[in-house]
């Protein structure tokens, strides 16, 4: 059961998850709002095609901080080191979805973000590392064989779920609660990505997808 204080963390993680890190940079440093160009979403892949590594990377690292702080947050909860390890990783899953939400839809900029990817993979990062590198290691394979950064996203996404069954990771997580909930959540991944992507899976199956070509700005 939430609290006043964890709804409010909820809200905060929410807010985190927001920060239109692509908008922002585009527009301070390069008076370029990057939503006007390429694919029209406000996050990294946008942002490297429109502006080149020099803005990507930032936005890149920006958005998987912004999910790993938003998991954070539990450490800022008055009771934090009497709750149990379910009760603080089911808490971690909240506040780290509040965050991904957030980033889909920024109430900074219109409720016009990006796909969530990246904020997931901080997100990731904050609950179960392990599976976080071997989803990340997934990509960068797949990506590197297709240079499609949509089909790379979607794979590891998919294979989310595989490698949190496959990995021991009831020796990090006890509670059998606790795991389901891990489960539950795996699943959501490609849920949402797929959501996310729909775009890009018709212009994948019509062949009419781009390529990486990233900006040199």
């Amino acid at each position: 059961m939430l609290t006043a204080e964890n709804i409010i963390f909820l809200l905060i993680a929410y807010l985190i998850g927001a920060f239109p890190s692509a908008v922002w940079l585009g527009r301070t440093f390069y008076n370029t709002d990057v939503r006007e160009f390429g694919s029209g979403n406000a996050g990294a892949t946008n942002t490297f095609r429109t502006l080149g590594p020099k803005a990507g990377i930032p936005v890149l690292l920006m958005d998987i901080i912004k999910g790993w702080i938003a998991v954070s947050l539990v450490c800022l909860i008055t009771d934090y080191q009497l709750m149990s390890d379910e009760r603080l990783f089911e808490l971690k899953l909240v506040f780290g979805i509040a965050a991904v939400i957030g980033h889909l839809f920024p109430v900074y900029t219109g409720f016009r973000g990006g796909k969530g990817i990246a904020t997931m993979l901080g997100f990731m990062v904050g609950i179960y590392w392990q599976a976080a590198v071997v989803s990340a290691i997934v990509f960068v394979l797949t990506f590197l064989s297709s240079k499609y950064v949509s089909l790379s996203s979607i794979i590891a996404s998919v294979a989310f779920p595989f490698i949190v069954f496959l990995l021991p990771y009831q020796q990090i997580i006890s509670h059998q609660n606790a795991n389901s909930s891990l489960i539950l959540f795996s699943i959501f991944v490609p849920i949402i990505s797929l959501i996310t992507h729909q775009k890009n899976i018709e212009r994948l199956l019509r062949r009419e997808e781009n390529k990486a070509k990233f900006g040199k700005k």
